[in-house]
């Protein structure tokens, strides 16, 4: 990533509005950030977000921290959905020039190129964005091959990803049958338990209908 401009513009929340107290974990993050405490940093800017999980600016924040302590998978997250609702042009160029830097660090030049674009549509005149841009544009027409096989492999990944999925759910699916089929045994044996009580009863109740109708028999028989 050496060759790459990262583009780490903390937002200060003093230039917010309301001094609440998620401006104070930002506030403290980014002072935290300057002085290389990524680690830190993160933990304010996530306390941030647990007070106001849609402020982009925190996530944008956090997102350029997880970068810093190489995590450019879970930096991308963030930056993912930062931009879904940042408003203010500069800030979702940032984003987009940020999220750029990861996909071409990872030689994905097409999918980098992209968002360079999207950056440049928001704050055209970026000059850090444009040479990111045009080394983009230069590396992917120097090794086209890299792109396929990174395209390949994300189209395997996605396939064993829909396997796994598959499997999952027909192993839920015989779970469930499994337990269909044991409720349906343990009914069944319930049945047939209350089955030969009944019986047991009736032949109870027989047999002692049996023996008053031997009694009343002998009764009779005295009498006579």
């Amino acid at each position: 990533m050496k060759y790459l401009l990262l583009m780490v513009c903390l937002i200060c929340p003093y230039c917010l509005s309301a001094q609440t107290e998620e401006n104070a974990y930002i506030r403290r993050g980014n002072t935290q950030f300057k002085q290389d405490k990524f680690a830190d940093a993160d933990v304010n800017y996530r306390k941030a977000l647990e007070l106001n999980p849609t402020n982009s600016r925190a996530r944008y924040n956090l997102g350029n921290a997880l970068l810093s302590q190489r995590k450019p998978k879970d930096a991308m997250k963030e930056y993912e959905e930062a931009v879904k609702t940042e408003k203010n042009p500069f800030f979702k160029a940032a984003i987009y020039h940020n999220m750029g830097v990861i996909l071409q660090s990872q030689k994905q030049f097409a999918q980098a190129i992209e968002c360079y674009k999207e950056s440049l549509r928001n704050y055209s005149i970026d000059d850090r964005t444009r040479y990111n841009l045009a080394l983009c544009q230069y590396q992917l027409k120097k090794n086209p091959n890299n792109q396929q096989q990174d395209n390949n492999k994300q189209n395997e990944d996605e396939k064993t990803n829909e396997k796994d999925d598959q499997q999952k759910q027909k192993q839920q699916q015989q779970d469930q049958h499994g337990k269909e089929q044991q409720k349906n045994q343990m009914s069944k044996e319930n049945a047939e338990q209350m089955l030969r009580a009944a019986m047991m009863e009736e032949n109870k109740t027989q047999q002692k209908v049996r023996q008053a109708q031997q009694q009343r028999q002998k009764n009779v028989e005295k009498n006579w």
